[in-house]
């Protein structure tokens, strides 16, 4: 039941506090033991309509969300956290739910980690995901921390706000640092393989979470996300940004 566990940094965030959605109680009491002895504070729902009172009666830091619950499932959980605010959502999906597993990447969701599991992966990603979120990336990443502009965009890293034309734009953890990337290297081709590495900090993962994300940064910046101009498919090596001439804005 071992899994390999994606690289990151070693340098331990300060503990916060996890919501735990999961019906399976063992899940649950072997989940909270290694995230207590992580120094989380961990509060536990059994089914959807408790993770929603929970959310909204406290500030979670993160929520690990198994999407198989009883009555309201985990997608639709996801969904209404979205609109509650922007709290970072590791979702727990089994292994053959692919369907399930991109709906929820395109609800907003910024991780997933597949059944079974090693209760040690799933720190680290909790882990790696509340870096971004703070602010604390990995090195790869983070680069400049000063504000990023092309084609209409402004992405301010520090306080993570993005806008577009002076709009400002809604993005989960993911999108912005998916964005950031493009705007700090425009022109050049990525592949999906690359932006794995370079923004998720993964050297192995599943390659449709970043067609996931590319799709939705499409679906919030495109004038037409069905006639893209900004993030182009580049055929046989994956994707590039294009700032346009007459677009761009200083850099």
């Amino acid at each position: 039941m071992s899994t390999q566990i994606p690289p990151g940094p070693s340098t331990r965030i300060p503990p916060g506090r996890i919501l735990i959605v999961d019906d399976d109680p063992t899940v649950a009491e072997v989940v909270t033991g290694y995230l207590e002895r992580a120094g989380f504070t961990v509060e536990h729902a059994a089914d959807g309509p408790a993770a929603l009172d929970s959310a909204a009666r406290h500030r979670q830091d993160l929520i690990v969300l198994d999407l198989m619950l009883p009555g309201l499932d985990g997608l639709e959980v996801c969904r209404r956290l979205r609109a509650m605010g922007p709290v970072p959502v590791v979702m727990l999906t089994a292994r053959g739910d692919e369907e399930d597993r991109i709906a929820g990447l395109e609800l907003g969701a910024d991780d997933y980690v597949t059944k079974p599991f090693s209760p040690r992966e799933l720190v680290l990603r909790i882990e790696s995901v509340l870096r971004r979120s703070r602010g604390r990336g990995v090195p790869a990443v983070a680069g400049p921390d000063g504000p990023l502009h092309g084609a209409g965009l402004a992405l301010d890293p520090p306080t993570h706000r993005a806008s577009k034309h002076g709009r400002e734009l809604a993005l989960t953890l993911r999108e912005f640092d998916l964005l950031a990337h493009f705007l700090r290297h425009p022109g050049r081709a990525h592949s999906r393989e690359d932006l794995m590495r370079e923004v998720w900090g993964w050297d192995f993962g599943d390659l449709s979470t970043v067609t996931v994300h590319v799709r939705r940064l499409r679906a919030k910046i495109e004038d037409d996300p069905a006639r893209p101009r900004l993030i182009q498919t580049v055929w046989g090596v994956g994707y590039r940004f294009d700032i346009r001439p007459g677009t761009a804005e200083a850099l």
